[in-house]
């Protein structure tokens, strides 16, 4: 994704990853309570609809190349789990966590901003 179509793609852009990133997370978190804390196997449902989810969001970012697409939504995919640490798991992220966070969105912003050959 080269940003020709301006601003507005690269916003639609950042939501979709944003919401597929959020979609994985919580699919993942589902199976993590059920096997993990001892939760309920009906988290299994919504989980598996989140997990579906995920995968169809990421078929909606404008790239040429699924590679390129999957490989700019892991830095957001990192970013984002940062964020369910603090908001979902109420643990705070130390210096550490967003430093990480920080060099893996410049990372995604590379591969979907960068020039490309036409």
């Amino acid at each position: 994704m080269s940003c020709p179509g301006g601003a507005d793609l690269v916003i639609a852009s950042a939501s979709i990853y944003i919401g597929a990133a959020v979609a994985e997370i919580a699919g993942c978190f589902a199976f993590w309570a059920w096997l993990r804390l001892d939760k309920s196997s009906m988290w299994l449902v919504p989980g598996i609809v989140s997990l579906a989810a995920f995968a169809f969001l990421l078929t909606r970012i404008d790239s040429d190349f699924a590679g390129r697409a999957y490989a700019a939504y892991g830095g957001v995919y990192i970013a984002t789990s940062i964020l369910w640490l603090w908001l979902v798991e109420q643990k705070a992220p130390d210096r550490w966590d967003l430093a990480g966070a920080a060099i893996c969105l410049f990372g995604a912003a590379v591969i979907l901003l960068g020039p490309r050959p036409a």
